[in-house]
């Protein structure tokens, strides 16, 4: 199944057992667990275990049963770089260095080029109408302040110069001219050119 499908085919799945989720919630799940379907499901579970009688999964929810940080997580590191809010990336990229499972690198890089291709692609929407302009990037709308925020704050060279950022910092992540650095430090490196 493709990254694009998850999101759907979980929030089929929960619908299934008679359950909502808020869309910040079935994005962290999607997000952490990734393309582990059998994984996606025992969490779902799970979860539905632990609500007893609620039919709404929160991202309270998520972050007590599944342990994803609602406050550390790469939606939240989108949201301060969108909003160019250099304290607030810098805390959350120490709370993944402190928590390496919570915010592996090469999980988060691939997150963040996904999130600014879509800024890109703001600029090429021809309208600010937010139901459109989600449609037409294939976001959901509940999420679509953020891509245009962002695109207001960066303006399309900055979007471009942080495109190209994510990309040699991930090269650098792997190991391509970047010699046992570690992942925090690449990514406070890459945020603060990014915002500068």
């Amino acid at each position: 199944m493709y990254d694009r499908e998850l999101p759907e085919w979980t929030q089929q799945m929960i619908q299934g057992r008679g359950l909502t989720i808020t869309p910040r919630a079935l994005s962290l799940v999607v997000d952490h667990i990734g393309n582990d379907l059998t994984r996606i499901e025992n969490e779902i579970e799970k979860l539905s275990l632990n609500l007893g009688k609620r039919k709404s999964i929160t991202e309270e929810d998520i972050e007590e049963y599944i342990g994803v940080s609602k406050d550390y997580n790469v939606f939240e590191l989108q949201s301060a770089l969108a909003t160019k809010n250099l304290p607030k990336c810098i805390q959350i990229i120490q709370y993944f260095e402190a928590n390496p499972k919570a915010g592996p690198v090469q999980m988060i890089l691939p997150s963040l080029y996904n999130f600014f291709s879509k800024v890109f692609m703001v600029f090429g929407a021809g309208t600010q109408d937010e139901r459109t302009v989600a449609t037409s990037i294939g976001v959901n709308p509940y999420f679509i302040k953020d891509y245009l925020q962002a695109a207001r704050v960066y303006a399309y060279p900055g979007v471009e110069k942080a495109l190209l950022l994510l990309h040699q910092y991930n090269l650098k992540s792997i190991g391509v001219g970047s010699s046992n650095t570690e992942d925090s430090s690449l990514m406070k490196e890459m945020v603060v050119k990014m915002l500068s």
